[in-house]
């Protein structure tokens, strides 16, 4: 289990700053974005919306539709 918590907030805010996004919709996104960087190893995110969350991950994180 993730720990979401202040720091992760922040984190979730910078993301969506580096990535010019901003609103409701996409800091919803930006939760699992930060718990998906928080992984070692080889990482593989699944999401019902695959655009947004691709746009907050970096390339190496893997993003799938569910």
């Amino acid at each position: 289990m993730a720990e979401l918590g202040k720091e992760q907030a922040r984190q979730a805010r910078r993301i969506l700053a580096h990535a010019g996004l901003h609103g409701h919709e996409y800091a919803i996104d930006a939760m699992p974005a930060v718990v998906a960087l928080q992984q070692r190893g080889q990482v593989t995110a699944f999401t019902s919306d695959t655009d947004d969350l691709e746009k907050l991950v970096p390339s190496h994180i893997v993003v799938k539709k569910v």
